[in-house]
């Protein structure tokens, strides 16, 4: 354990909780999850992934593209995500000249 990590406070109930419930969710979704783009709680990530996995018919892989899809799907919807694509549109069309 690293030095940031050692703490003498003791964690929240909810935290205890989290830390569990991710620890109990499928090897695959963790994986995803530590690769994840924005931040999930363990009981909304293993909500979609049970859709996932029944809309891939049992599939990791299909369900991890359904995974990063319902991701694009929310960031498109952030209006920060949005305006730094613009942003970053023009400066290299800025660049471009």
């Amino acid at each position: 354990m690293s030095d940031n990590q050692r703490t003498s406070l003791k964690l929240s109930k909810a935290r205890r909780d989290n830390m569990a419930e991710f620890d109990a969710l499928p090897r695959a979704l963790r994986e995803w999850l530590a690769e994840a783009r924005l931040p999930w709680s363990p009981a909304s990530a293993r909500r979609a992934w049970r859709r996932a996995m029944w809309k891939g018919l049992g599939r990791t892989s299909k369900a991890v593209a359904y995974m990063n899809a319902l991701e694009d799907a929310r960031l498109a919807q952030d209006a920060l995500t949005l305006q730094r694509e613009a942003e970053m549109k023009a400066g290299a069309a800025a660049k471009e000249r």
